[in-house]
């Protein structure tokens, strides 16, 4: 038995190896028979989706696709593929980023905060989301860089990340205002009203012009550049259009705020939340300012969201702008993230701009439109399979991929746990019994 030990931990070590998990990808798959929603345009019937190396090769009818020689065929009759889900701000992963030492603080990143091992992204694997947008709060003017972030099997971050055509890792800046940045009767740092929030935010956005142009006349000379600043580097990327800010706000002056520091200092944004956004919707337009909208579906939260409306959605589509989703995990599950589309639907919105918003849109909001957000030749094989339509109470996501490797199976018990289990189920040491009631399907 002493001699046999070391075998099997050999064998083990080559099956689960990452050359010959990623030598699976390899070899072509093919997906066949489900109804196919591209994004990109009409569904297909009787739909053939073909992937290998991670990405997309081919897509279409049954008599318009010829499956490879020696690929995989899995029937996938009755089912439905849709691009995998993009959730443009969410806190899956239990990370944090800035403290109370002063009310901006852009050069924390929440990658240095990051679990990838938590429960919380295995919830978000069996919402059928692929992409996600991973945030630190929002009780700071800016709390720090968020972090884009790809759903793959991993156990470290860094198997998550996603980098861009320079090799850099794929981030926004995250910046708020409203309630959740003032600290009523402040004599610190922090701001005591609106006005104070946003003239701290312009005297930020100032010192970094400062810097930015000291480091401009310098022209590359180390004797007269200025000392190095991080945070005034993060000011600068957003200035220069090199990280895209996503800015918490809610009420309609608010809203306004945001844009006018945005137009401002020439940043762009994402506005986020906008729960009055129907109150200034041909504003936003106007801006061509994204609005990734949360959808609430039971009352509660705090007073400045107190005028959301369920067809804020609907009325922003109306208004000429481009709309996305959110869950803002915990504040909606990101295994419910669907019924955002749904809901929206229902109050107004059209169903193929509601699923452009959980999709494309959100792509678009992160700079990620030429790799995810539709299913063409070329993407990334990032979908899911669900049980029927997508804006149905009764579909389930019945599987999750992210470049053409499976991420989540609703069939396997520790998936589905994960899929159908209670608050337990998505919480990292914390032992809830509603997470074993595998008998029910919810």
């Amino acid at each position: 038995m002493k001699l046999m030990k070391p075998l099997i931990v050999f064998v083990c070590c080559i099956a689960l190896s990452p050359a010959s998990l990623w030598a699976q990808t390899e070899r072509a798959r093919a997906f066949v028979g489900a109804q196919i929603i591209p994004i990109s345009g009409a569904p297909i019937q009787d739909g053939v989706l073909i992937v290998s190396g991670g990405k997309i090769t081919a897509i279409g009818s049954r008599s318009s696709v010829n499956v490879p020689a020696g690929a995989e065929v899995i029937d996938v009759k009755g089912r439905v593929i849709m691009p995998g889900l993009v959730d443009t701000h969410s806190h899956v992963g239990g990370g944090s980023g800035a403290d109370g030492s002063g009310p901006i603080q852009p050069e924390t990143r929440i990658l240095d905060s990051i679990n990838v091992r938590d429960n919380s992204i295995m919830r978000a694997r069996a919402g059928g989301i692929t992409t996600v947008n991973v945030m630190p709060g929002s009780g700071h003017l800016s709390s720090g860089q968020t972090l884009y972030l790809k759903l793959r099997s991993g156990k470290i971050v860094d198997d998550l990340l996603i980098k861009d055509a320079q090799g850099n890792i794929a981030g926004g800046l995250k910046m708020a205002n409203g309630t959740n940045s003032i600290r009523s009767g402040s004599t610190g740092p922090f701001p005591g009203t609106r006005a104070k929030s946003a003239s701290l935010v312009r005297e930020q956005f100032v010192k970094a012009q400062e810097y930015r142009n000291k480091i401009t006349r310098a022209k590359g000379d180390a004797t007269k550049l200025p000392a190095r600043d991080l945070a005034l580097e993060i000011l600068v990327e957003a200035m220069d259009g090199k990280r895209m800010v996503h800015f918490h706000t809610h009420r309609h002056d608010d809203i306004l705020t945001a844009l006018r520091l945005s137009k401002e200092f020439g940043f762009r944004i994402v506005l986020q939340h906008v729960s009055e956004g129907w109150k200034v919707a041909d504003e936003i337009a106007a801006a061509k300012a994204p609005a990734s909208i949360i959808v609430i579906d039971a009352p509660g939260g705090k007073l400045e969201t107190v005028d959301l409306l369920a067809d804020n959605g609907a009325l922003l589509e109306r208004a000429g702008a481009l709309v996305g989703f959110h869950t803002d995990d915990y504040i909606t599950d990101s295994r419910w993230f669907l019924r955002s589309a749904g809901l929206a639907v229902r109050a107004g919105m059209t169903r193929d701009k509601a699923l452009y918003g959980m999709t494309m849109a959100g792509a678009r909001m992160l700079d990620l439109q030429d790799r995810v957000g539709t299913l063409e030749r070329g993407k990334d094989a990032d979908f899911i399979i669900l049980s029927g339509d997508p804006l149905s109470v009764q579909s389930k996501v019945l599987e999750t991929w992210v470049e053409g490797m499976k991420v989540f199976d609703r069939n396997r018990p520790e998936d589905r746990l994960y899929a159908v289990g209670g608050y337990g189920a998505g919480r990292d040491e914390s032992f809830d019994f509603s997470c074993f009631d595998l008998g029910r399907d919810n």
